[in-house]
């Protein structure tokens, strides 16, 4: 989302006679030097009038204040009335199209959310407010906003900072303040415990004890926030560049205990220290965690994260060394609940799962033959799988024999001859004579493994191989 855009907006409110300044999170991402991912505008113009200003607006949350203005053309031009234009007669179907057909995450980075200047009385579901008065004073605005970074207002047109709850100082301190009373900030909506956990760590901030405190004590509450929303705080700590901090603090909160226990019960399990001289499990997967690449998937995210989850409840001292028998099939079955309790996709699930499923494949490598090979890096975004090795490595041994190997074997093959076109089809078996039934996959694998191994390059080799192999399957009746 262009500045420009959030700008002209708080511009056309201004000429309209209304108070209009950008506020949250893009005024400290701008004083900080980032860049924001999308803008806020706070005004006193109530939502009507903002709808009437801006005829093309979705109204997300019209009853709290809040409107959006997503940007109205095909060529991603803004489009905004003059102070002179009155007519509402033209709606933008464009915008509401996309809305409505995707979804406001659809016009993410596309549109502008702008709120009333409000209070807010009571919390009775822990997440939205029972009662919103609309108010002319910002002042009044910002004392229901979470933490102080949060709390600023920046009029664009003359860069004045209005700073009503000591946010500018709290950014130079380094420092994540709940605006007021911490408690009463975190009973309002409880999600905001896991914010300011994931604050402190993307910016490497402290914090502030009173805050820290409160999360603390009312940590247990965090049960009461929906499941989606606190699988979408997790994935930002993983993937936002600084998800070693941020589980650290999730453990030093108590809020990893609640949130995620299963991680939290890593901590003091060892490992063998010929295999991980870095510690014990919580260890070793908040290591791996420092070094996830940026960009990072989630689905590789949360693969390392839940790599090594069955270790704690498989854990044997055996007479030779500790041992974690069968910890990765263990560890699939709990990644597959605590993906399911989450909430997180179908399609992200299988491959988190088929990362903890398939880690430890790579410790064979060397040996497989070359159809299995073949097979294992056929495995879908391999890439990944091959990234969270090289990430295991790092964070233990630091041995990159296995995965400079498998690299070195991928480069060598063809994407042919790595997934060559089928030789024989079910087709062939039936007109061969074969009768249609559960053996049919058998002699199919083993016609590709066959392949694979570069024992056969023609469907006539293949066909001969399959009446050699498979004498005794049942033949069509003549």
């Amino acid at each position: 989302m262009p500045k420009s855009f959030a700008i002209s907006i708080v511009r056309t409110l201004r000429d309209r006679g209304h108070q209009a300044y950008l506020v949250g999170g893009c005024v400290r991402d701008l004083l900080l030097g980032r860049e924001p991912a999308d803008y806020d505008v706070a005004t006193d113009a109530t939502p009507d009038e903002v709808m009437r200003i801006f005829p093309e607006t979705y109204a997300v949350g019209a009853q709290f204040g809040v409107v959006l203005v997503p940007v109205s053309d095909s060529q991603n031009k803004t489009v905004i009335p003059s102070a002179e234009e009155t007519s509402q007669s033209e709606v933008a179907s464009e915008s509401r199209n996309l809305l409505f057909a995707g979804g406001e995450t659809n016009l993410k980075g596309r549109q502008v959310e702008v709120a009333t200047f409000r209070s807010d009385i009571g919390y009775s579901d822990g997440r939205h407010p029972d009662q919103v008065r609309f108010s002319r004073d910002p002042r009044e605005d910002v004392q229901r906003r979470d933490f102080t970074v949060n709390g600023l207002l920046l009029d664009p047109l003359n860069g004045v900072v209005l700073d009503y709850v000591g946010g500018q100082k709290d950014l130079e301190a380094k420092i994540i303040r709940a605006i007021g009373d911490p408690a009463l900030r975190f009973t309002e909506d409880k999600l905001r415990m896991l914010r300011a956990v994931r604050f402190a760590a993307r910016f490497e901030y402290a914090i502030e004890p009173a805050t820290r405190a409160a999360i603390q004590e009312l940590a247990p509450q965090i049960h009461q926030v929906s499941r989606e929303r606190v699988r979408d705080e997790l994935t930002k700590m993983l993937i936002e560049g600084h998800a070693r901090r941020a589980f650290e603090l999730l453990d030093e909160t108590g809020l990893l205990h609640e949130v995620l226990p299963e991680i939290e019960a890593m901590k003091g399990v060892e490992q063998p220290p010929e295999f991980h001289p870095e510690g014990d499990v919580f260890v070793h997967t908040l290591l791996l965690l420092e070094n996830l690449p940026q960009p990072c998937s989630p689905t590789l995210a949360w693969g390392g994260l839940l790599h090594d989850v069955g270790k704690p409840p498989t854990f044997r001292r055996a007479p030779d060394r500790i041992r974690f028998d069968s910890h990765v099939d263990v560890g699939g079955k709990m990644a597959e609940g605590i993906l399911r309790r989450l909430r997180l996709s179908n399609d992200d699930a299988e491959q988190i799962l088929a990362l903890v499923d398939n880690h430890m494949r790579f410790g064979d490598v060397e040996k497989m033959k070359a159809s299995t090979f073949k097979r294992f890096v056929r495995l879908s975004h391999f890439d990944e799988h091959l990234e969270l090795h090289r990430l295991d490595c790092k964070a233990s041994h630091r041995k990159l024999r296995m995965y400079d190997y498998t690299r070195q074997k991928i480069a060598e093959l063809t994407p042919a001859a790595i997934e060559p076109a089928p030789l024989v089809s079910g087709d062939d078996l039936v007109a061969e004579g074969y009768s249609p039934g559960p053996q049919f996959k058998e002699i199919l694998t083993a016609v590709e493994d066959a392949q694979l191994e570069g024992q056969l390059d023609s469907k006539e080799q293949a066909m001969r191989f399959v009446r050699n192999k498979f004498p005794h399957v049942a033949k069509l009746s003549g």
